[in-house]
């Protein structure tokens, strides 16, 4: 009975413990810190050589550049299948299917992982368009360019509104994955949509190579702070310790018992 009684006492201990939100909110905090910091520091670095006009970078950025218009300008059907693809996945779609994303998410009432949605994708694009007007940077002027936009340089727009959204697409679908398949397939679209996206504006003439990869880790930043920061704002009772990168931030969306929560 003693030994009976000593079990169920510890059990209770253990699930006060588990169900209590703020013994792990220190080090959820903490993480969020970290895992924002550790992301922003490599963009940072490319940033202060972009301002300081590092000759290294600067040669690399021309070389690829000059490399990707050469191939541009004698085939036309690549300029066009470019011109697709940076149109149809650009700032303003993303944002639109995003918005989708967030109204299909209230219809479940899944609201704190909607308002995680928004949060990302306005926080992302409003440090871009912030980050342009401080750098400053020209785009690259080409004697035969085959597109043109408007505005600075770094960092890409497309690029980094491209990061945010492939997040999105992983950390609010990974739940639902089916199998080793369905995690491959999330993964796999989301390296397409990022990268192609970025190569896009290179193979435009429309960004130096600094500036796709420059939207691609301050993406990376946004989101890796955002879903640490929601992990810190789920309710403590019931959910267990998330690890967004392999299950998404709410994977309790899908977990038996849960429907009538999210329904």
């Amino acid at each position: 009975m003693n030994s009976s009684g000593s079990t169920f006492t510890r059990d209770r201990s253990w699930r006060s413990r588990r169900l209590d939100p703020d013994r792990s909110l220190g080090l959820r905090l903490t993480l969020a810190a970290v895992a924002a910091i550790l992301v922003l520091v490599p963009f940072a670095l490319l940033a202060l050589l972009v301002l300081g006009a590092w000759p290294p970078l600067l040669r690399l950025d021309a070389a690829v550049t000059d490399a990707f218009h050469g191939y541009a300008v004698g085939h036309p059907a690549w300029v066009r299948a470019m011109t697709v693809w940076t149109h149809v996945f650009g700032p303003g779609p993303l944002r639109v299917a995003a918005a989708v994303v967030v109204i299909w998410l209230l219809r479940r009432g899944a609201r704190r992982l909607a308002v995680w949605v928004v949060a990302t994708m306005v926080a992302g694009g409003l440090l871009g368009a912030l980050l342009k007007l401080l750098v400053g940077r020209d785009r690259p002027d080409l004697l035969e360019p085959v597109a043109r936009a408007a505005g600075y340089s770094f960092p890409s727009g497309h690029a980094l509104t491209a990061a945010l959204a492939a997040g999105v697409l992983l950390l609010v679908f990974l739940p639902f994955a089916r199998g080793g398949a369905g995690r491959v397939a999330l993964w796999t679209a989301a390296a397409l949509l990022t990268v192609v996206t970025g190569l896009s504006r290179i193979a435009l003439g429309v960004h130096w190579t600094s500036d796709v990869v420059g939207g691609w880790v301050l993406g990376a930043a946004v989101v890796a702070a955002t879903a640490a920061g929601f992990t810190t704002w789920r309710p403590g009772a019931g959910h267990r310790p998330v690890r967004p990168l392999q299950e998404g931030v709410e994977p309790e969306v899908v977990e038996p018992g849960s429907e009538d929560r999210w329904a």
